[in-house]
């Protein structure tokens, strides 16, 4: 595919495209695929093989694995500019460690996994700032996991706002749920009924303005002081 002005800014800026030169970016690109899915279909499933990983740009998609009695955990929520499915770069046989699905209709772009290894392959310091990247990726998701575990419910919902609130965001900014609140209580580890519990708690405390899936955060500083 040809990439479009708004996609190549889109890469600059993500940690796993970043260290690319222009030349490994096209190169990357030559061999990725556009994708469409409708809201409900299934991209992948666990234990698939796994050839790509993706970037989504719209919409939302959820990662997620079954119990043995058929109990649905989400693992994570894709938001556009996100990736995911990247793991299975450096697996010896790839395959897709969790399911993956769309909740809204999503675009998403599907990356080669071989032609983004060879361009690591064939520069030690694109690989080197790719890994470094990716290493704190993988902290943060296990300080998230922690707060899942270990933190109670009105603590997992302020996180998660928090975490839709761009980097170094001071003052009110307005944010959308990328997902129906039955998801993401199911992503927070809540029920439902906490969930909007919780968000009516947070509003009638003037901590957020709630409006559908508009959440307006009146004062990200003062937000962020009760996660302590």
């Amino acid at each position: 595919m040809q990439a479009d002005s708004a996609l190549a800014r889109e890469l600059r800026h993500h940690y796993l495209f970043s260290a690319l030169t222009e030349a490994q970016q096209a190169r990357l690109l030559a061999t990725a695929v556009p994708r469409r899915l409708a809201a409900g279909e299934r991209l992948f499933g666990r234990g698939d093989p796994a050839g790509q990983f993706f970037l989504l740009r719209s919409g939302c998609v959820k990662l997620y694995r079954l119990s043995p009695d058929g109990a649905e955990k989400i693992m994570r929520l894709i938001r556009p500019a996100q990736t995911f499915a990247e793991s299975v770069l450096f697996m010896e046989v790839p395959r897709f460690p969790v399911s993956g699905e769309a909740v809204d209709a999503a675009e998403l772009i599907a990356f080669d996994r071989e032609t983004f290894l060879g361009v690591l392959r064939e520069s030690f310091a694109t690989c080197q700032a790719v890994m470094a990247q990716m290493t704190r990726r993988i902290q943060s998701h296990w300080d998230e996991i922690e707060t899942l575990a270990l933190e109670n419910s009105r603590y997992r919902v302020v996180h998660y706002l928090l975490g839709l609130v761009p980097r170094n965001a001071q003052g009110r900014i307005a944010v959308t749920l990328p997902a129906r609140k039955m998801v993401i209580a199911a992503h927070v580890a809540v029920t439902p009924e906490t969930l909007s519990r919780t968000l009516r708690a947070l509003s009638d405390e003037g901590l957020i303005e709630v409006a559908g899936d508009a959440v307006t955060v009146c004062d990200v500083e003062k937000l962020r002081c009760h996660m302590h």
